[in-house]
């Protein structure tokens, strides 16, 4: 069914005023979880609506964070989430980088305490709108295995690079450093569909196409999928993003990143604070004039979408490129939900006390 997109950011919006989340911050919640449904990427927004409420209920959210920064250098910043919505504390975190790069060049923030942040193109824009470059990176709760091992050590751990363009939309690579991330399991389970070869082992690190594998003891494989195509590189990819969100901030690394998921149980003790979190600034004019860099970020973009393809009907797709034509397309023609996530938000609603979403 396709939802507007006014009504599903009221909806949302609500959901986060019933948690006990300031006006405030749950519009911006709800914006950040909107800007990926709207962008086609379906596994990152209101989907997660119900993880949000069930960490909420066990009391790992906290709808009124105080969220400050507790340590900082000219150019460089940690912030204590006080374990609040990560849809508000990226945000937060990306503007202080933003603001240090305004006066100094560059800004970089590292997060912790923290929880789920959503899709990290929404921060790293943040700064392209600055004529900046951006950059935004978390870790997750693990369930990705490293090359050779059957053990879940590793979150999907996405990375986001964004960079102005002139006349051209920015270029915006954003990625999962698994072979895929782990809402895409929860969307082809919803769909009863199976997933693709390479995205998941079973308990005895077999390869398979069964969704469901993950929550029998399974574990996402890293980007690349296995050692003959490249999974070190992936898992080294990932390993970056863990060291920089969790070990530099001082939030949850490796296997002690608390889980999102609700089959995954928290260990005793364990080192860190939440989810972790790493943002960057850099001025473009901190390097060249910034109007010279666009004109050429143009120039490169033409170049690379005339390139010849061995599909004439094909042609290369600019990273992000996906994304605008479906936040377009959404925007003007609604957001398509599968009934299971409709179904899921209006059972959401009548626990929140709140209409539902669709009759």
């Amino acid at each position: 069914m396709l939802i507007s997109e006014p009504q599903l950011r009221l909806f949302t919006q609500n959901i986060f005023l019933a948690m006990g989340c300031s006006e405030v911050h749950a519009s911006l919640a709800a914006d950040v979880l909107l800007k990926s449904d709207l962008r086609g990427i379906d596994s990152h927004g209101v989907a997660r609506l119900s993880g949000y409420i069930r960490l909420w209920e066990k009391q790992r959210i906290n709808p009124t964070p105080n969220i400050r920064i507790i340590h900082e250098t000219a150019t460089t910043a940690t912030i204590d989430g006080d374990a609040g919505l990560g849809l508000v504390i990226a945000p937060f975190a990306m503007q202080v980088a933003i603001d240090k790069a305004k006066v100094y060049g560059s800004g970089w923030v590292s997060v912790r305490n923290s929880n789920h942040f959503g899709i990290a193109g929404y921060h790293a824009l943040m700064a392209v709108e600055q004529d900046m470059i951006g950059f935004a990176m978390t870790n997750a709760s693990p369930l990705v295995a490293p090359t050779f091992s059957g053990e879940r050590l590793l979150g999907t751990n996405p990375m986001c690079y964004a960079f102005p363009a002139g006349k051209y939309p920015p270029v915006i690579v954003d990625m999962a450093t698994s072979a895929a991330a782990n809402g895409k399991l929860e969307i082809a389970q919803r769909s009863g569909k199976q997933v693709p070869e390479g995205w998941i082992q079973d308990q005895q690190g077999n390869p398979t196409t069964d969704p469901h594998a993950l929550k029998a003891g399974g574990a996402l494989l890293p980007l690349g999928s296995d050692r003959e195509h490249g999974s070190h590189k992936g898992f080294g990819l990932s390993a970056t993003v863990d060291i920089l969100s969790g070990v530099l901030s001082g939030a949850g690394f490796g296997p002690w990143v608390p889980p999102f998921v609700s089959f995954l149980e928290s260990p005793v003790n364990p080192p860190g604070q939440g989810i972790g979190h790493f943002l960057g600034a850099m001025r473009v004019d901190g390097f060249r004039p910034a109007d010279a860099f666009k004109s050429d970020m143009d120039i490169w973009i033409e170049r690379f979408k005339s390139a010849s393809t061995i599909d004439p009907n094909q042609k290369v797709i600019i990273p992000g490129e996906p994304e605008l034509e479906a936040e377009l397309d959404r925007m003007q023609n609604g957001i398509p939900l599968v009934d299971a996530v409709a179904k899921d938000l209006n059972e959401l609603a009548v626990k929140m006390g709140l209409k539902p979403l669709t009759e």
